[in-house]
């Protein structure tokens, strides 16, 4: 088998109910027949789980690992160690030493230093911002001052060199970022077809990050409000890919995959919504957990084929790397499954049947089959009960909103999630977890 390019296109807090595959569209003041039609070109799935904010996900995606491992639990100042030691292999360095001609363009979220940018970390070129688009409201907040805090800028850079800054980021410019990063992801993709070299494009869009502000040629667009116009512009966005990709003929040794980092924005006015799953992201509610996920490769990937069985962000990781022929890290603990055959019919079933859950370094809940069992509860952000004393169980099919505690009548159920979590534990032992904040 030929060795097939991958895109990777994650938008940011996108919410399960947002997209019309998954429900929303219209009902949200905002048709997306492109992605739709990409859904019903290729693999929808209905339970994919992701981490609970942007820096762990990102963080698991690219290593394979969960985030207590490698220290990324959360955000933190810029300028300070973040993101991923450079011990940790990534993904992009993977598809690199495969051949793969690698490019980021978009947010990164996993370092912003000299030795931690993309550049840095297997992408032989990037153009994005290093942290995140809440930034571009520095300069036009009150009282802000840029010798107290470093000016927000967009960046660049290409392997062997120094990254550098290119604008400030700006309100205006975070209307126009995503037309940026997919007309240079188009002609990355153009480049690399003439030459014949397999490609990796990482394309982690902006939008629907808050502030949720759409290009100047979408406003007003939807007559729904910023919010709206803005998932307008991204299902445009997605589409000018596809086309890009469907133009130059690569389409069927072309693995493209579309998700979400996170589950929807909760700070008005960027309301989103999870559909039929309560919560949003930085909660172990399924609506922080379940995100959008759709996945297209003609001819090897079934057209119109839905799935509700678990798939985990980590899972990308292994996964991408063996549809690229690239073996994964044996000297430390991966967590990522390989989910090629089930993606591609092989076989029917995913190879995963649960995950533990944490947030920062607290373990919040188990997944495992249809079931679901918080250790905390804090079914809304900031509102929580804190460590329970008895957890809470529920059947996430019968109860897809998390309201009826059912433990007391399902106690087996127990077994098989504590001794997933004591697996996880064991091999923690084995392999301490990276602090937060640890230098390279």
């Amino acid at each position: 088998m030929t060795t097939p390019n991958i895109v990777l296109i994650v938008a940011d807090n996108l919410g399960w109910g947002e997209l019309g595959c998954f429900g929303g569209g219209a009902l949200r003041g905002a048709p997306t027949p492109r992605i739709d039609q990409l859904a019903r070109d290729g693999l929808l799935l209905q339970n994919f789980n992701v981490e609970s904010d942007c820096v762990p996900t990102r963080s698991a995606l690219m290593s394979g690992r969960h985030p207590i491992r490698t220290g990324c639990l959360q955000s933190v100042p810029p300028g300070l160690p973040q993101g991923l030691r450079r011990w940790e292999v990534t993904l992009a360095q993977l598809l690199a030493a495969q051949g793969y001609a690698t490019a980021h363009y978009g947010k990164w979220h996993l370092g912003d230093c000299e030795g931690r940018f993309p550049s840095d970390r297997g992408f032989d070129e990037w153009y994005g911002i290093p942290r995140t688009t809440d930034e571009s409201q520095f300069t036009s907040s009150v009282g802000f001052d840029p010798e107290a805090v470093e000016l927000p800028s967009i960046m660049e850079g290409r392997a062997g060199e120094p990254s550098r800054a290119v604008k400030v980021y700006d309100l205006d410019s975070r209307r126009g970022i995503d037309e940026e990063l997919v007309a240079r992801s188009c002609d990355f993709m153009r480049r690399h077809r003439e030459t014949g070299r397999p490609f990796f494009l990482y394309l982690p869009l902006v939008h629907l990050h808050f502030p949720t502000l759409p290009h100047p040629d979408f406003a007003g667009r939807t007559g729904h409000g910023d919010f709206a116009d803005a998932m307008a512009e991204m299902d445009h966005r997605v589409g000018q890919v596809i086309d890009e990709v469907d133009r130059l003929g690569i389409a069927e040794n072309t693995l493209f995959i579309f998700c979400s980092d996170n589950g929807p924005e909760f700070r008005a006015p960027y309301r989103g919504t999870a559909g039929p799953w309560r919560g949003t992201y930085h909660t172990a509610m399924e609506g922080s957990l379940r995100v959008p996920f759709i996945a297209r490769w003609p001819g090897r990937i079934e057209a119109g084929r839905i799935s509700n069985d678990i798939v985990h962000v980590t899972d990308l990781f292994t996964t991408l790397a063996s549809a690229a022929g690239a073996a994964v890290p044996h000297d430390r603990p991966i967590d990522g499954v390989n989910q090629l055959p089930f993606f591609t019919g092989a076989h029917a079933k995913s190879a995963r049947e649960g995950f533990p859950y944490f947030i920062k370094s607290e373990l919040r809940a188990v997944k495992w089959r249809d079931w679901k069992l918080h250790f905390y509860w804090e079914p809304e952000v900031n509102e929580g009960k804190g460590k329970l004393e008895s957890p809470y169980l529920f059947n996430l099919t019968r109860d897809p909103k998390e309201e009826t505690d059912v433990l007391v009548f399902n106690t087996w159920v127990m077994g098989p999630m504590l001794r997933l979590v004591q697996a996880f534990n064991d091999s923690a032992r084995h392999s301490p977890h990276t602090p937060p904040g640890s230098p390279d």
